[in-house]
């Protein structure tokens, strides 16, 4: 699948806003509304585009606790970790990477209280090797 410096621009512009109408996010990439269109049903077929989200208010988000949670992972223990912290709404991601960690989770709670509930609850997860958290303080920009 190949992906154009166009598609880039398109795809940044729905990062923005992914209810944006046609007609501005083409006038903003200087196309016209049935090019736009037809970029983003093309996305959507190769699965570039795999779904919308919702964003909340940056103050409602900043009213939030928020954590990065590193986890270590026994041997052949990766599906069902994986599985179970699916499971788990307050997280909302998960990635794999290298290092000390093998996964690095977000965390999005209320209160602190909650975030060591939270987090208690990870570590108890067969499988779960250790925890590390550390709590999110600000965000400087998000695309």
């Amino acid at each position: 699948m190949k992906i154009t410096p166009l598609d880039q621009q398109l795809l940044s512009l729905l990062r923005e806003n992914a209810r944006a109408p046609t007609a501005a996010i083409a006038r903003r990439l200087g196309l016209s509304r049935t090019t736009v269109q037809s970029r983003i049903e093309r996305l959507e077929r190769q699965g570039v585009i795999a779904g919308y989200t919702v964003r909340v208010p940056g103050d409602l988000e900043r009213s939030l606790v928020r954590a990065h949670i590193m986890i270590a992972v026994q041997p052949k223990q990766m599906v069902a970790v994986t599985k179970a912290l699916k499971a788990m709404p307050e997280l909302r991601l998960l990635h794999s990477v290298t290092g000390a960690y093998d996964l690095i989770a977000l965390g999005v709670v209320s209160t602190l209280t909650e975030m060591d509930v939270l987090t208690d609850r990870i570590g108890v997860i067969d499988g779960v090797e250790r925890t590390t958290s550390a709590l999110i303080l600000s965000t400087k920009f998000e695309r």
